[in-house]
């Protein structure tokens, strides 16, 4: 097991194994209600069965090469993640997506995390093109996108259909030769 820094604060990145199952419920459960205000996962991990089922399949998606998911841990303790929901080595892209719980929020967790799985994805596995999709009225991630540095591609209007209601859904993207050219800028 290992665990990657994400600054002085001692929060770190792991691996979201389903192992862990137990461990992401509970998360869930103190997430629920902010996680599921844009997001469909605190309605898919509602109980043990199905929390095992959920990181199980990310599990499957990593041994494909098709996706990867990590959770973010402060104080010892699991209070989000960062994934790739999805990653098409072929083609060089990947789909990067996160959550919090609230203890955690506005702490630069997410954005930490992010540029870690971004820059390994770029750099250790060749993706030329990262996105990052949002819903309009989740200003929180949007906000992660632009400090990521990506370029807001366009909005599907209307597109994802969650809990009764239609919602607008922002894609955000960078591309390697842009992430390495920010990397490399003075701060």
């Amino acid at each position: 097991m290992y665990a990657i820094s994400l600054g002085d604060d001692g929060a770190e990145l792991r691996p979201l194994e389903p192992w862990r199952a137990e461990e992401f419920l509970a998360h869930m459960d103190r997430g629920r209600e902010l996680i599921g205000q844009f997001i469909g996962l605190a309605d898919r991990v509602t109980d043990l069965a199905s929390s095992r089922a959920y990181l199980q399949a990310y599990a499957e998606k990593t041994a494909a090469d098709a996706g990867r998911i990590y959770g973010i841990w402060a104080n010892g303790e699991l209070v989000g993640g960062v994934l790739f929901r999805t990653m098409d080595l072929a083609q060089g892209t990947a789909e990067a997506g996160c959550w919090l719980e609230p203890s955690a929020v506005g702490k630069g967790l997410v954005t930490r995390a992010a540029r870690v799985i971004i820059d390994w994805a770029i750099e250790e596995r060749g993706v030329h093109r990262v996105e990052w999709r949002a819903a309009t009225g989740n200003r929180a991630s949007v906000a992660v996108a632009q400090r990521l540095g990506m370029t807001q591609d366009g909005v599907l209007r209307g597109n994802f259909l969650y809990r009764g209601k239609r919602h607008d859904i922002e894609i955000w993207s960078v591309l390697a030769p842009e992430w390495r050219a920010a990397k490399q800028a003075p701060s």
